[in-house]
């Protein structure tokens, strides 16, 4: 059975100035996504795990560094879990360490991308992360 095909989109990232950007990068390039914020793992499982099946996310995009819990234990529960397991998790973060790439696939996430210098690179990535994961893939869903 396929997914809700809905525009929405769970961001977990601690740096409130990375979120507010992201935020405009996707209102400029993106306007149909919606955006749900989360200041760090904790609070993104709790939501996720209250959260309807039909009402879930599209995709998840996950800081590595924050506080109380890593991106990487997040992603380890969140692939640990029958029913958020299918969700696409696009790490974002300021690393671009190989090790820290490595281990990401590894542990089960979609795609990894280093937060970007510039606005424009920003605005760059928004669209082609619509493009892709909006546009392209097609997600199934076991329930």
């Amino acid at each position: 059975m396929p997914m809700a095909y809905n525009n929405l989109i769970f961001t977990a990232d601690d740096d409130e100035d990375d979120r507010l950007l992201l935020q405009q990068a996707f209102q400029q390039q993106s306007p149909g996504c919606q955006l749900v914020f989360f200041a760090d793992g904790d609070e993104l499982l709790s939501a996720l795990t209250n959260t309807p099946p039909h009402e879930l996310p599209r995709l998840i995009i996950l800081d590595l560094n924050m506080p109380r819990m890593s991106g990487f234990e997040v992603l380890k529960r969140l692939k640990a879990h029958p029913r958020l397991r299918v969700i696409p998790v696009v790490i974002m973060t300021t690393s671009s360490r190989p090790e820290d790439i490595s281990l990401s696939y590894q542990s089960g996430s979609s795609s990894f991308v280093t937060k970007p210098a510039s606005y424009d690179r920003l605005l760059e990535l928004v669209q082609i992360t619509r493009q892709y994961w909006f546009e392209t893939v097609t997600v199934y869903s076991e329930f």
